[in-house]
Parts: C-alpha cells; sequence; structure tokens
C-alpha cells in the first residue's frame, strides 16, 4: 500500500483543492516568516545577542518539528500534510540561519567578506544550504567558519533525519487511518 492510497483514491477536483490549499498554506507560512524576518529588531549589542538568536531559533525549529510530527500522524491525508510540513521546515531553517548571520555581521563586520544586509544573509544561508557557494560571501574569522560548518552539518542532518521523520509519521498516519474506520 502506498504511503498516499486514501488521497489517490479521491476524485481529480477534491485532490486538485487539497493540493491547492496546501500550496497556499506554504506560500503563507513562508512569506509570514520573511516578513517576520525583515521587520523584527536584529540589532543586537554583540555577540551574546548571536546565541540567543540562535538558541531561540533552535527551540522553535524543533517546537515546530514535533508540532508537524504530530499533525502528520494524525492527517487524513498524512503524505500530503508531510510535504507541507517540509515546506514549512525548510523556510524556518533558513530564516534561523540567516538572523544569526545577521547578528554576527552587526555585531562584527569582519565576520564575512562583505557587510551582510538582511538579504545578504538571506542569500547566504541559502546558498550554503544549496551547497552552491558562489564565493561572493565567505566567512572571515573562525567564529564565522564553525557557525558556518554548523550550518552545513545541521543542513545534511535535519534534511534526512526529518525527511525520515516526516515520512515516517506519514506512514504511521496512513497505518492509524487503515485501521480506523473512515469518516
Amino acid at each position: 500500500m502506498s504511503i498516499e492510497a486514501p488521497f489517490a483514491r479521491l476524485e481529480p477536483r477534491t485532490r486538485l483543492r487539497l493540493v491547492a490549499g496546501s500550496v497556499v498554506r506554504i506560500a503563507l507560512t513562508t512569506s509570514s516568516l520573511l516578513a517576520a524576518y525583515y521587520l523584527m529588531p536584529l540589532d543586537g549589542s554583540g555577540d551574546g545577542s548571536t546565541l540567543v538568536y540562535f538558541l531561540l531559533g533552535v527551540a522553535i525549529f524543533v517546537s515546530t518539528l514535533i508540532w508537524q510530527l504530530r499533525s502528520i500522524m494524525t492527517a487524513k491525508y498524512p503524505g500530503l500534510r508531510a510535504v507541507e510540513s517540509i515546506g514549512v521546515a525548510l523556510p524556518l531553517l533558513v530564516i534561523v540561519f540567516a538572523v544569526v548571520y545577521f547578528s554576527m555581521a552587526y555585531a562584527d563586520a569582519d565576520s564575512f567578506s562583505v557587510q551582510l544586509s538582511r538579504s545578504a544573509s538571506l542569500y547566504f544561508t541559502i546558498t550554503v544550504l544549496a551547497t552552491v557557494g558562489f564565493g561572493d560571501i565567505v566567512p572571515k574569522n573562525d567564529t564565522a567558519r564553525l557557525v558556518v560548518s554548523l550550518q552545513m552539518l545541521i543542513d545534511l542532518v535535519l534534511i534526512g533525519v526529518t525527511a525520515k521523520l516526516i515520512l515516517g509519521a506519514a506512514r504511521t498516519g496512513l497505518e492509524r487511518r487503515r485501521i480506523e474506520p473512515e469518516d
């Protein structure tokens, strides 16, 4: 049984409506995260604020991931909900590191090869995540290099672990739906 058998049995029009709803929710979530990123006051008073931003971001990410996993396991269409969860988790991870890089650059202008604006921090985070690394922005001191290295490791681990957790939650949700009677 595929992980989306109940979804596949739906009429095409209903499937399209459900997918469109997921796309809209992902777009709204991503837009909201970007708006919060550009509007939040990030002019901290030094390296201490960078650590606070990082720890707060990690706590928000983990809490969101736990909430997403629970919602997948109870969803009527767990595979679709899993895709939506990835659409929330990935932008959130990008924003967390963009905040950290912006804060680092604000605290120490020599952290990166250029002074990072919010957009440049976001761009740099995405190039690191995508493993593109154009070379136009590079970490210049050990602290920045260590944080970028940490992001690379977290990206690798979280992408693999998150995908495994989300697919496992989708399978669990599907099994639950198979055992319980249809509503």
